[in-house]
C-alpha cells in the first residue's frame, strides 16, 4: 500500500513537578529545603529513512505521544528525563500544522531528524525559591505542560529518474526491466494507481533511484484522475523519462505525447525542461516502426535524446539506461538538508486580553507558562504567581480592558475573580 499523506495526534510529554522537601538529619533540627527538580519530558521527533518510501506504516496509527519527566524527590534528586518519540517517515517528508496549515519543517536527507512537539521542562524544586527572606518555601514549581497538536504529513517522492507518460505507455513494464521492481502489470489504462520505486545498481557501485508515476491525462493538472496528486512527486526529480506508445499511429502518439508535455508544463513550467530522454516503446509491434520513424524525427529536432525499446522483450533497453544514467549525472540536483522553520519569539510578549461574554480571556505565552508551572493549590505558591503576574504587567492590562472588582479572568485552563487591589 502507497500512502502519501495522513493526518497525526502528536502530543509531547509533560515535564516533571519539582518537589517540596526539608532535610530531616539526625542533631539537623531545622533542616533547609532540599526538594529537587523534575525531569524533562519526551519530545515527539520524526527521523528521514532511506529505507521507506510510504507512510504505510501510519496506517491505523494516530497518535504519537511521548511520557512525561519523573517527579523530583528530596535530597535534591531530580527526577528522570523520559525518553523521546523517535518515529521514521519517509526522505521527503513534509509536515504540517494541521490547523494553520503553518509549514514545520521538511526532512530530505536520511538520519535528518525534526521536532514536532517538544518536551515540557521539568519544574524546579523548592530548594531553588530559599532565600535571605523565605528559608524555607513550601512550593515548587510543576512542569511545563505538554505540547500537543495534529500535524499532517506528506510525502513527495525523491527519485533521481522519474518515468512519465500517457497510460498504458509501459512505464510499469519499463521500470520492471530497468530495475529490480515489481510493480503491477497489465494491457490496460490505469493499471499503476500509486508511484511506484525501483533501483538501479551499476557495477561501480552508483545507483538510480527510478519512480514510475500513474499515467497523465488530460486535465491532470487541475486534479482530474487524481492528477495534482502524481505530479507533485515529480517535483523534486531532476531528470524525466518521458515513455510514448510507439504501437499508436503516428498522430495519436504525438497527440499523446503533447498532452503529456502540457500537462507538466500547466503543474510546473520547469518541468518539460526536465524531460532528457524520450522512450518509444512497444516496438516489438508490428505498427510501431512507422510511428517511432515519425516521431523520431521531431523529437531529433527538439534536440532530444531518444530509444526505441521493447519493454516488454527487452529490447534497447541497455542503451536507454546508459543514456539515463548520463542525463541524471549533468541534471541531478544536490537533495537540500532538512528544512526547519524557526519561529522567533519576542523578548517581551505584549499581554492580550479577550472580552468575552462572562469573562475575560488572558493570552500570551509568558503569562500562560507561569500560570501553568503554579500548583494553585498552594497558598505559597499563588502568592508568588501573583507577584510575576504583576511584574509582568497582567494587571494594567486587565483594567486596560475594563476588567473590574469580581470579574472572572481565564488564564490557560485556570480561572479567577479579579481584584486590583490584591
Amino acid at each position: 500500500m502507497f500512502l502519501d499523506e495522513v493526518r497525526i495526534h502528536v502530543r509531547s510529554g509533560a515535564g516533571g513537578s519539582g518537589a517540596v522537601t526539608f532535610r530531616k538529619e539526625k542533631y539537623v533540627p531545622r533542616g533547609g529545603p532540599d526538594g529537587g527538580d523534575g525531569g524533562r519530558g519526551g519530545d515527539v521527533i520524526l527521523v528521514a529513512s532511506k529505507g521507506l518510501t510510504s507512510l504505510a506504516h501510519f496506517k491505523g496509527r494516530r497518535l504519537l505521544a511521548a511520557q512525561r519527566g519523573g517527579a523530583g524527590s528530596r535530597n535534591l534528586r531530580h527526577g528522570a528525563a523520559a525518553d523521546p518519540v523517535r518515529v521514521l517517515v519517509p526522505l521527503g517528508s513534509t509536515v504540517r500544522d494541521a490547523q494553520s496549515g503553518e509549514l514545520i519543517g521538511e526532512l530530505n536527507s536520511d538520519g535528518e531528524e525534526l521536532v514536532v512537539a517538544r518536551g515540557g521542562r521539568g519544574g524546579r524544586g523548592n530548594a531553588h525559591f530559599a532565600d535571605s527572606r523565605n528559608q524555607a518555601p513550601r512550593y515548587a514549581e510543576l512542569g511545563t505542560p505538554a505540547e500537543e497538536k495534529e500535524v499532517i504529513l506528506e510525502l513527495t517522492l525523491i527519485a533521481d529518474v522519474g518515468l512519465v507518460g500517457a497510460p498504458n505507455a509501459g512505464k510499469s513494464t519499463l521500470l520492471a526491466g530497468l530495475t529490480a521492481a515489481t510493480p503491477r502489470i497489465a494491457s490496460y489504462p490505469f493499471t499503476t494507481l500509486e508511484p511506484n520505486l525501483g533501483v538501479v545498481s551499476f557495477e561501480d557501485g552508483e545507483r538510480l533511484v527510478l519512480a514510475d508515476v500513474p499515467g497523465l491525462i488530460e486535465g491532470a493538472s487541475e486534479g482530474v484522475g487524481l492528477g495534482t496528486e502524481f505530479l507533485k512527486h515529480l517535483s523534486k526529480t531532476a531528470v524525466l523519462v518521458h515513455v510514448v506508445d510507439a504501437s499508436l499511429a503516428p498522430l495519436e502518439a504525438r497527440a499523446a505525447y503533447d498532452h503529456v508535455v502540457s500537462e507538466l508544463r500547466q503543474y510546473d513550467e520547469q518541468l518539460p525542461g526536465r524531460v532528457r530522454v524520450v522512450a518509444l516503446n512497444k516496438i516489438d509491434l508490428p505498427e510501431a516502426e512507422l510511428t517511432a520513424r515519425r516521431l523520431a524525427k521531431d523529437l531529433k529536432a527538439e534536440g532530444l535524446v531518444f530509444h526505441k525499446v521493447s519493454a516488454r522483450d527487452g529490447y534497447g533497453l541497455e542503451p536507454l539506461l546508459d543514456s539515463i544514467r548520463a542525463s541524471s549525472r549533468t541534471g541531478r540536483r544536490t537533495r537540500p538538508a532538512a528544512l526547519r522553520i524557526y519561529h522567533p519569539e519576542p523578548a517581551l510578549e505584549k499581554i492580550r486580553v479577550r472580552r468575552r461574554e462572562d469573562s475575560y480571556q488572558v493570552l500570551g505565552k509568558g503569562v500562560e507558562a507561569i500560570v501553568a508551572r503554579t500548583d494553585v493549590n498552594n497558598p505559597e505558591a499563588l502568592a508568588r504567581m501573583r507577584r510575576q503576574l504583576d511584574v509582568a504587567g497582567l494587571r494594567e492590562a486587565l483594567l486596560d480592558a475594563g476588567a473590574g472588582v469580581g470579574d472572572t479572568v481565564m488564564i490557560g485552563t485556570v480561572e479567577f475573580l479579579f481584584d486590583p487591589d490584591l
